[in-house]
């Protein structure tokens, strides 16, 4: 059993990676291997719209054509048996790394007609993480929420089964008196820190452990 964690964003020890880390020891409480990779340490670019992955019998058939650092990566992906997703929220959505990422990663997998509707091999969870700044309303204001949806609903389709994880209201800096962010209130930040992180934690470990239960009862 092998679950993979993508942290896209460029910080490895802070909201997001945190979150994804307490997932895989989730999933590996169940006995899983994990692994969490740096998408910020790749060199990779998105989709270049070659359609290789689409070409009939052609040797790209049903994967990524483009050769760089995201190669290896997208090989073992084919194999694991829960992919965990993370990434902050930046100006309403995910960050540009993780954007190209999902690209390369679904995309080829995707098939042109109506049956079968995707070339993953097997059935899959695949979670979202996602961390922001703002108080958990801003996801309806910013539309946010579309976003979290149309994520789910594209996984689901290709891999089986999806569901998200967010995580609100963060803190951002470890010294919010150097930055100008005079609309935050550093100590409620800080209460939110001690009080209602450890609980989003909480929710990403079960996440990894619930994750490897459902392939478990799969096999």
């Amino acid at each position: 059993m092998k679950v993979i964690a993508i942290n896209g964003s460029p910080r490895k020890k802070w909201n997001t990676a945190t979150l994804l880390e307490k997932a895989l020891e989730g999933a590996a409480s169940e006995g899983a291997e994990t692994e969490l990779i740096h998408l910020y340490d790749l060199n990779f670019k998105g989709c270049t719209s070659c359609f290789a992955c689409k070409l009939k019998d052609g040797i790209s058939y049903g994967k990524c054509a483009m050769n760089d650092e995201l190669t290896h990566v997208l090989a073992k992906l084919k194999d694991v048996d829960a992919v965990l997703l993370g990434s902050p929220v930046y100006l309403g959505n995910s960050t540009g790394e993780m954007r190209s990422f999902m690209e390369r990663f679904i995309y080829p997998y995707l098939v042109y007609s109506a049956n079968p509707t995707t070339l993953y091999p097997k059935n899959i969870p695949v979670g979202y993480i996602y961390t922001l700044g703002a108080p958990e309303e801003y996801i309806n204001a910013f539309g946010f929420r579309k976003v979290i949806e149309l994520n789910e609903g594209v996984a689901t389709k290709i891999f089986g089964y999806s569901e998200s994880l967010y995580s609100t209201d963060t803190y951002q800096f470890d010294d919010y008196s150097k930055y100008v962010s005079d609309r935050f209130d550093p100590a409620a930040k800080a209460k939110r820190r001690e009080e209602v992180f450890p609980q989003d934690c909480e929710k990403a470990f079960e996440m990894g452990k619930r994750f490897v239960q459902r392939q478990k009862g799969m096999k």
